[in-house]
């Protein structure tokens, strides 16, 4: 309950349970499959929970993993068939688990009302439906010799009914899908899911080539992007909270750690950085995407904007990955706006050292400058040289009446 009073002090929106919280899942080599609340760990129940979170004004979203089953559980104990297993072999594990039979009618009939029960009783609004491993032992006890096949192709087939199902039982969940991240990011998946975990790597400039890259296959608005806590736990890096913040927002955006950590002037900054996006949210979900940095300029920094349908507002972005002694002025050229208009500058956020901010919590030396799109298009934004560590600025543009 202390981790809900604090992500609704730092202005969060939805608190989402992860893994840990049914069967017997004291760690990661039992429980999958069982999905049923162990009552030992909350003991007054999900529901207890999801209505404490929803008094807060928040929603309330739980982690899945549907498809995946340990051999210490109940379920593997009562259909160990239900597995993909090949009887004659030894079979292939991956952290502790197997891959469940999605080919098999009654592993889907199990699996909705295990999940629906659970749906049923809390009030969720959303579900994080993860696949933590590859498909492996692809071989069906439901199918005969001659027809397998079929089942990778059946696997899929009954994970998207399983889907399905639920999205039409209980319209009003959201479900992001999550394969040890982008690891099932497809058209497919995103027919159910409209958003997916675009990879388990959240460290902030690690991300700068991996959401780039996404961009050429998919919108920013399927991206599932978080800021995490620094120092970073898969690389040790520290990346003012800032910059995590405005890499982050080229994405669904959203926040991957304990707020209890957080002191009085990060959840301030948070509920700052949640109000900017939720301002440019429509901009960001919807607008044109621009990869406004090449492979060269990456060496140094990297660059992206938004710009909205009617050219009407835009959004720049510079994250500076080597800080150099004597740097130069950056220069960055937008794009697709309206060449005989004028744009001012509105708005501004930083982890910049150099640029003041103002009471608002905005970089005051920047906001009214006025530049016209042909300039901005032409010449380019020109950003002085910064200093300090992974420095980050972003600027909103909006055009002029």
């Amino acid at each position: 309950m202390d981790i809900a009073d604090c992500a609704k002090e730092a202005g969060c929106e939805m608190l989402v349970l992860d893994d840990g919280w049914f069967g017997a899942r004291y760690d990661d080599h039992a429980g999958l499959g069982d999905w049923v609340v162990n009552r030992d760990k909350l003991k007054k129940g999900m529901d207890a929970i999801a209505d404490h979170v929803e008094s807060l004004g928040m929603k309330f979203g739980l982690w899945f993993e549907p498809e995946m089953v340990n051999e210490d559980s109940d379920l593997y104990r009562a259909h160990p068939d239900w597995a993909l297993t090949d009887p004659g072999r030894k079979s292939v594990m991956a952290r502790d688990q197997l891959v469940l039979d999605m080919s098999r009618p009654e592993v889907i009939e199990y699996l909705y009302e295990s999940i629906s029960a659970v749906l049923r009783r809390a009030k969720i609004s959303y579900i994080k439906w993860d696949f933590n491993r590859s498909l492996s032992n692809v071989f069906s006890r439901g199918l005969s010799a001659d027809r397998q096949g079929e089942v990778a192709h059946r696997f899929v087939l009954g994970s998207y009914r399983l889907m399905e199902r639920l999205r039409e039982s209980f319209p009003d969940v959201m479900i992001e899908g999550c394969s040890g991240g982008g690891g099932r990011f497809d058209a497919g998946i995103l027919f159910y899911s409209p958003q997916i975990w675009c990879s388990d790597n959240t460290e902030a400039i690690n991300r700068l080539k991996i959401q780039k890259g996404t961009t050429y296959g998919y919108p920013v608005s399927t991206i599932g992007s978080h800021v995490s806590a620094s120092p970073n736990h898969q690389t040790g890096r520290e990346v003012p909270l800032m910059t995590r913040t405005i890499v982050a927002m080229a994405g669904t955006f959203g926040y991957e750690l304990d707020p209890r950590t957080l002191s009085a002037d990060e959840k301030a900054m948070i509920r700052r950085q949640i109000d900017v996006f939720n301002r440019y949210y429509d901009l960001i979900q919807r607008g044109m995407y621009l990869r406004l940095s090449d492979e060269l300029d990456e060496e140094y920094y990297t660059s992206w904007g938004f710009v909205s349908e009617d050219k009407s507002e835009a959004l720049l972005n510079l994250v500076v990955t080597d800080v150099r002694a004597n740097p130069e002025v950056i220069y960055v050229r937008m794009r697709n706006l309206d060449p005989e208009a004028m744009y001012e500058v509105d708005n501004c956020i930083s982890s910049c050292e150099k640029v003041p901010e103002n009471d608002a919590g905005e970089k005051a030396d920047v906001i009214g400058q006025v530049f016209s799109g042909a300039a901005l298009m032409n010449a380019g934004y020109a950003f002085d040289p910064v200093f300090g560590s992974y420095p980050a600025i972003q600027l909103h543009f909006r055009k002029k009446c």
